[in-house]
């Protein structure tokens, strides 16, 4: 049966993924090109040997057992991890584990990615849509420069005339100064997008963070006659996970004030409107919620809502949920937005969160079985 197995999976030394095969006692049966290259062993060193020797000693006890446990009983795992390579040092990969049946018996399949290199081409994925997003800026601009700028030529070819009455002079002027800021605000808001700095991360303490910008905009909050709801339920005050504090004020603010202009859009008589932030977290994720009951997104207009320059208010430029995306997803979070036209919208940021889990602290359930990788 190991002989058979092995043959039907030459394919795998051809991709730039590790693969190990496992029976069901963690005994490695047969290794990929590229797991020998992952950890340093020869496969003839890994076949023959338990998937502990891949493991540092102290993640023997509940890690591994785990995630056996889970690959057999639960259809498999998938998570990141400190492996350890043939010379002792550590290197962190991604582990993907599913398990299959051959001839009635149980088999198990590890796969093993190097962060580093993942991380490397998230990064070239996310340079891609960062040029290809600055390619459609460019010809979006293109368009909403026109406009203003044929304004202003045509008010001041009109200025030129002769007998014109001061109360035309004046209202040409008005008209020029309009379009004029509006071209200004379009350029302050292209070099915020364009010159956005890279993510520093670091470890960031999340409800500081979003106290910090609740008070930031709490004058726009007061002057709009809108009240802020911070609800934190079980959250507690010592979540953290690794961000740019800065980038990340700034995408709270703007969530925010996009709120604070749909309520004041859509006023209603019972006093101040209020708008909730929830805090919400579990053991391996964060999440930032931003509920208002303003004037909603209709559905024709959903669709479009991160495109650069798409606001379906004329005053605005429509770079900021762009902005947010971009800020998002450079942190590998997810932004997801939930709206109803005249019922309000709903704006939720989820993060990874950088935590321990339980399946490295303790068995997962109590039928974990430690004979599972003993000696």
């Amino acid at each position: 049966m190991f002989e058979l197995l092995k043959s039907r999976h030459p394919f795998l030394d051809f991709t730039q993924v590790a693969f190990v095969l496992t029976d069901i006692h963690s005994m490695i049966l047969c290794a990929s090109r590229y797991a020998e290259n992952l950890f340093g062993y020869t496969r003839e060193e890994m076949e023959g040997q338990r998937m502990r020797a891949l493991f540092f000693a102290e993640d023997l006890i509940y890690f591994l057992p785990n995630i056996i446990y889970l690959t057999i009983y639960k259809a498999g795992f998938e998570g990141d991890g400190l492996l350890r390579q043939k010379d002792g040092k550590g290197i962190f990969v991604h582990l993907v584990t599913a398990p299959f049946k051959e001839g009635g018996e149980t088999f198990l399949v590890f796969s093993f990615q190097e962060i580093q290199r993942l991380k490397r081409l998230e990064r070239e994925k996310l340079e891609m849509r960062r040029q290809t997003s600055l390619g459609m800026m460019v010809e979006e601009i293109a368009h909403q420069v026109r406009n203003p700028v044929a304004s202003i030529g045509g008010f001041t070819r009109r200025l030129m005339r002769p007998a014109l009455s001061s109360q035309k002079k004046e209202a040409y002027l008005s008209r020029i100064l309009q379009e004029t800021k509006r071209l200004e605000e379009i350029i302050r808001r292209i070099e915020d997008l364009v010159d956005t700095p890279k993510p520093i991360f670091k470890k960031e303490n999340v409800l500081e963070i979003v106290e910090q910008t609740l008070r930031t905009v709490s004058g726009q909050e007061r002057a709009k006659d809108v009240s802020f709801n911070l609800a934190e339920g079980s959250f507690g005050g010592d979540v953290c996970f690794y961000m740019d504090k800065g980038l990340m004020t700034r995408v709270l603010a703007h969530l925010l004030e996009n709120s604070i202009e749909s309520v004041s859009q859509d006023r209603g008589k019972n006093g101040p409107e209020k708008i909730k932030v929830l805090l919400a977290c579990d053991e391996d994720h964060v999440e930032i919620s931003v509920s208002d009951r303003g004037e909603g997104i209709s559905k024709k207009d959903f669709l479009r809502i991160f495109e650069p320059f798409f606001s379906t208010r004329p005053e605005r430029v429509g770079l900021g949920l762009t902005f947010v995306k971009r800020v998002v997803e450079e942190h590998g979070g997810k932004i997801r937005i939930e709206s109803r036209l005249r019922r309000g919208t709903t704006v939720t940021l989820t993060f990874p969160r950088d935590r321990r889990r339980l399946i490295r602290r303790g068995w997962i359930s109590p039928e974990t079985p430690a004979s599972l990788t003993s000696p």
